[in-house]
């Protein structure tokens, strides 16, 4: 019994913990991205909040928790109010399922991936019950973008990730690492090349990043499934967003580059080199924003049926001959 308590305690400190910081992140990398963007883009980006404008996520936070909640009359409020959480839970916790370094993971399940990737399909219907529920035509339509998004890109970065788990033989993040380990590579990046590619290029589009913003396309959609949301409501989405991009950074670098494996040791920092290989994503992420415009809607269909589905059948079949013979 005293076992018992004891385990529950540490899962319970450990989520905390891991949901704090993780939130802390979220936060600090909208700084980073205006911060990286401004750069690239010759301005100043946020410099007026403390010193050299490191305090902006929190004054964000604090106007967003202070504005006036507006809920259109129209709208189904039970879904309209929660379709916000669906979507920040759903993306939010994938994170306890990635083991950051050897032995610590907060929730160590043999089919760890596979829950993430149903984790990943569920954050969809945050979005689409959102565009649904506002009883606006902007909304909906970006809700009805969102859907079809997902679907197409989801069959290709499953693809691409049973690739890897034909190679290592399971479902288990902590057992696939382990085998990229023992393996002549090291890593699953080099025989899981375009692999990789399709499982990037699909993560992008899962999380409804540039150039695959159609559900939420200010042009033509005026900021699409949230149009009519506003204050906190309006920013757990953005926390969902960038909740998925760094989950899927760390799937990213769990299934293809080794997880918390390095070429040496760091002491005293075991996730050393599983968060730089994370960080290294996430600015991949916000470089092709800062860099590629928006597709039309046909391309990114076509991308995802055209293209991306017949290099992951293309992989997963070769992974399994040369898995086969050798």
């Amino acid at each position: 019994m005293e076992d018992l308590w004891s385990n529950l305690f540490w899962f319970l400190a450990g989520t905390v913990i891991l949901l704090i910081v993780s939130l802390l992140h979220v936060a600090y990398l909208t700084y980073a991205e205006r911060k990286i963007i401004a750069r690239m883009q010759q301005r100043l980006g946020p410099n007026r909040v403390g010193p050299r404008g490191l305090l902006q996520p929190i004054a964000d936070m604090l106007k967003l928790l202070t504005k006036e909640d507006i809920i259109p009359a129209q709208v189904d409020k039970p879904v309209f109010y929660i379709a916000p959480f669906i979507s920040l839970v759903c993306a939010g916790t994938g994170i306890a399922l990635v083991p950051l370094w050897e032995n610590f993971v907060i929730s160590n399940i043999n089919v760890g991936l596979l829950f993430i990737l149903a984790l990943s399909s569920l954050s969809a219907y945050g979005v689409i019950l959102s565009g649904w529920a506002s009883n606006s035509r902007y909304a909906f339509l970006g809700g009805l973008r969102a859907s079809a998004q997902v679907i197409s890109y989801e069959i290709a970065m499953s693809l691409a990730l049973l690739s890897v788990v034909l190679m290592a033989g399971s479902l288990n993040l902590g057992d696939i690492v382990r085998a990229q380990i023992n393996s002549p590579f090291k890593v699953y990046l080099i025989p899981q090349l375009l692999g990789f590619f399709v499982f990037i290029v699909s993560a992008v589009a899962e999380c409804n990043r540039t150039p695959f913003d159609l559900p939420e396309a200010e042009t033509e959609l005026v900021a699409g499934y949230f149009v009519e949301y506003s204050g906190m409501r309006f920013a757990l989405f953005y926390l969902a967003e960038y909740f998925g991009m760094l989950v899927m950074s760390a799937l990213a670098v769990t299934c293809f580059l080794g997880g918390w494996a390095g070429p040496f040791e760091v002491p005293y920092v075991p996730f050393f080199w599983f968060v730089v290989k994370v960080y290294a994503l996430l600015f991949f992420y916000i470089w092709i924003r800062a860099t590629l415009p928006r597709y039309r809607y046909d391309q990114l269909m076509d991308l995802g049926w055209k293209v991306l589905i017949p290099l992951g059948l293309i992989n997963l079949f070769l992974t399994a001959l040369i898995k086969l013979i050798f």
